[in-house]
């Protein structure tokens, strides 16, 4: 009967470890998030796929913070982070570091996850928005395109903190293995 692994079976890194060792070149973008268990998650997640950074901009809460830290389990203290007050501030620092922007986004002319193929040696930040409202309008018009996870329910969207996972995972295995 199969047995789970213990914590030391996992062979996890520790956090020095962890800011040491390569990331992938990803980022997250997270504007105008409100959940901070959504924000927690998002630190989780970004540790899990060694997401390179973490963009907090405008109402999106920062560390040092409990409720980000609970669902966070620590991962708010492996992953790098930047805090911006306005999505144009942080678009000039993503552009400037050579980042091709794509927002996570139902739009008129998204790209299928699925259909996304990543290119070898190029930096991407994916933008996700609001729980709510959405992505802001201004990332749609100046990013360079807009992501869309194929569902097949009743419901239109995913949990933002879920949509993070399917996104890193897919860009992680399409590009690295």
């Amino acid at each position: 009967m199969p047995q789970k692994l213990s914590l030391d079976e996992l062979n996890r890194l520790d956090v020095d470890a962890y800011k040491s060792v390569e990331k992938f070149p990803y980022v997250f973008v997270l504007d105008d998030i409100r959940s901070m268990n959504n924000i927690g998650s998002a630190f989780r997640t970004a540790d899990a796929f060694r997401c390179s950074h973490i963009y907090l901009i405008g109402i999106t809460a920062q560390p040092p913070h409990r409720e980000i830290s609970k669902t966070a389990l620590g991962a708010d203290e492996s992953v790098e982070w930047t805090y911006f007050e306005t999505a144009a501030e942080c678009h000039v620092h993503l552009k400037s570091q050579g980042y091709e922007v794509y927002c996570v986004e139902q739009v008129d002319q998204s790209i299928a996850l699925n259909d996304f193929q990543p290119i070898m040696g190029s930096k991407y930040a994916f933008v996700f928005g609001n729980e709510v409202f959405g992505v802001n309008d201004f990332w749609i018009e100046s990013a360079s395109g807009s992501l869309e996870i194929p569902q097949f329910g009743t419901k239109h969207s995913l949990n933002v903190s879920v949509t993070m996972g399917v996104v890193a995972w897919d860009y992680v295995f399409k590009s690295h293995f």
